[in-house]
């Protein structure tokens, strides 16, 4: 696959007629191959559509190169999935092009329907390898060294989510592709979630920086205004960055594309979605679907448990649920709310509250667990609020303090972002604390007393 393919400029040219032109520039980079044996990165903000993109890729490559051997692998098995999912809906791949390859251990009853028909002939490794694509998260791929598979044995080695899988964990697939003339390519975003990493001498050792964070903080793939001012800052050889969002409202995008994608976020969302919650009448604003709600709760612990809980904020949340989903005027349906909080305990009482009132349908779960999901309505339970005068303020925000969080909690939302928080905890946080002159400067905050540093705002 040494050759350089440039696409019939025409019709039928894409398979997927509706890619934006970031989309297609990515897809005609990686077919070229002009990068090898450098990685190529295509870099996914929130709501961009990179799935599409990957799909369309694996399709182009497999259609255009004939001899073509692609591995494509995510670090969790529901990621892997649906890639496998989305190619067999592309009605493109004749049967016995791809193979989905899962772990030994995983039950049947985990996989999709539509999924498991890929899945039988992924038992038998060896014959697994006939396959033109073969599906299967980073850590399965370690069979294949196994299996005796000749070097070099992939021309292309795909790795979705790539922000979310540890370095080790990325190099089990990239030692399968050809030296020769093999082609890595990337997709993820490396200011969401990094890997989850439990050891705490593996983050000292920086294990929880992915690969794609790595190589993307290196200076060919730096953003350079005066060299690629015309390609969008970057170098168009080695990496693509998906602008258009088609998920959120212009409200709610701008603050996270100002604090993570260099204000370069554009808004594509259908307007018909987005602006459905703009004349709610909870809104402190009509026509600005954001509410920032400022209570001064207790955050508790509860015997030995390390996870923290705070009562009010959970009455408060479902209160907020309740008025979405039972709203005479313009329902919310409970499949279009989301609930985050970033402990488990905050969870479980949220749960339990919302069962109470006939709502347990709504998705509760923390901001790992949302990660490439999307609402309609976000309702945000920040749960800190011990206000010391001194100590570690890492400590008293907990796991707030962490941006790539941050920014995959305020991303989810469609139409309405609601923060139920403490000010006076969340004011010494930068993102919260933006978050919070945001919600001031557009006169969305209500709730308690503010602290003093943000007082001049209140006007």
């Amino acid at each position: 696959v040494g050759e350089t393919v440039t696409l019939q400029q025409g019709a039928g040219e894409f398979f997927n007629p509706v890619l934006n032109e970031q989309q297609k520039l990515a897809v005609k980079r990686i077919l070229s191959g002009e990068c090898r044996p450098t990685p190529y990165v295509l870099f996914g903000p929130p709501g961009t559509g990179k799935t599409l993109t990957v799909i369309e890729a694996i399709l182009q490559i497999h259609c255009t190169l004939p001899d073509s051997r692609i591995l494509v692998c995510a670090p969790s098995n529901a990621a892997t999935d649906l890639i496998c999912l989305r190619l067999h809906q592309s009605n493109v791949l004749k049967p016995g092009a791809m193979v989905r390859v899962n772990a030994t251990f995983r039950s049947t009853e985990q996989i999709d329907d539509m999924v498991k028909p890929y899945c039988k002939d992924g038992d038998d490794i060896q014959k697994a390898l006939w396959f033109r694509i073969i599906i299967t998260t980073c850590n399965s791929a370690g069979m294949f060294y196994q299996a005796e598979i000749r070097l070099g044995h992939f021309t292309h080695v795909i790795l979705d989510e790539a922000g979310q899988a540890s370095e080790p964990e990325t190099l089990i697939p990239i030692g399968l592709v050809s030296e020769a003339n093999g082609q890595v390519v990337l997709v993820g975003d490396p200011k969401q979630l990094g890997p989850v990493i439990k050891s705490q001498m593996a983050l000292a050792f920086g294990l929880n920086v992915s690969l794609l964070e790595r190589l993307t903080s290196r200076d060919i793939y730096l953003r350079d205004e005066d060299a690629f001012g015309a390609y969008g800052a970057y170098n168009p050889l080695l990496i693509t960055k998906l602008i258009k969002n088609y998920r959120s409202h212009s409200a709610l995008l701008a603050l996270p594309s100002k604090l993570f994608y260099h204000k370069e976020l554009e808004v594509c969302a259908d307007a018909s979605v987005v602006t459905t919650l703009l004349h709610w009448g909870k809104l402190p604003r009509k026509g600005f679907p954001l509410i920032f709600h400022g209570i001064r709760g207790r955050e508790v612990r509860e015997g030995h448990s390390p996870s923290w809980f705070n009562a009010t904020e959970a009455v408060q949340v479902m209160r907020y649920c309740c008025q979405l989903a039972k709203n005479e005027n313009a329902a919310v349906s409970v499949t279009d709310i989301g609930v985050i909080a970033p402990y488990h305990k905050q969870v479980e009482k949220i749960r339990f509250l919302l069962k109470s009132i006939d709502l347990a349908d709504i998705k509760v779960g923390t901001v790992e667990e949302f990660q490439g999901q999307e609402y309609t309505a976000i309702v945000l339970s920040t749960v800190r609020s011990h206000e010391s005068l001194f100590g570690d303020e890492k400590n008293c925000l907990g796991f707030l303090s962490n941006p790539k969080r941050f920014n995959v909690a305020v991303t989810r939302a469609k139409a309405l972002l609601i923060v139920v928080g403490n000010p006076h905890v969340l004011v010494k946080d930068p993102c919260f604390c933006a978050l919070l002159e945001y919600s001031l400067r557009n006169r969305v905050y209500v709730g308690c007393d503010l602290p003093s540093e943000l007082e001049h705002l209140q006007k």
